[in-house]
């Protein structure tokens, strides 16, 4: 694959960041105090988005993906929830809150409840089964949010 000189972003480097995705999620999926990280996918889709890098928003494309994959959820449904959420409902957000750690905490709170709400709504149009939602998800929030405030 040829790359030109202006653009010398190592592909090497977002192949490994996806092959150590698919055995982090998979191990969450076994082990369920492992959070599936969907908070910090969002964040980091925020940053590539900002900053236009194409190649970035394709490895966080893919593995939304790969999450949606393994927990049972609708093809491309985190990747449009959270496309919706960057357009529509982070300018809201960000204009609301003052405190930057306030704006990263909403963030994945936004991630998690949100795209809970949006596979509700999609599930009942689509009329498939929705995937079962737990207590976890305030465990992942908290734990993510640690995370994210350490990005």
């Amino acid at each position: 694959m040829q790359r030109s000189r202006t653009n010398q972003k190592s592909l090497r480097d977002s192949f490994l960041y996806i092959i150590l995705f698919i055995i982090y999620e998979s191990l969450s999926s076994i082990y369920q105090f492992l959070p599936p990280l969907l908070g910090v996918l969002f964040v980091l889709l925020i940053n590539a988005l900002n900053r236009e890098n194409t190649i970035g928003v394709v490895v966080i494309t893919l593995c939304l993906v790969i999450f949606e994959a393994e927990k049972g959820y609708i093809l491309f449904s985190s990747v449009i929830y959270l496309l919706l959420a960057y357009k529509f409902i982070l300018p809201k957000v960000i204009q609301g809150f003052n405190c930057y750690s306030c704006i990263k905490f909403s963030y994945v709170f936004i991630a998690y409840v949100g795209f809970l709400i949006f596979n509700t709504l999609f599930s009942s149009i689509f009329l498939v089964d929705l995937p079962g939602a737990n207590y976890y998800i305030i465990y992942y929030i908290v734990i993510e949010f640690f995370i994210v405030s350490l990005l």
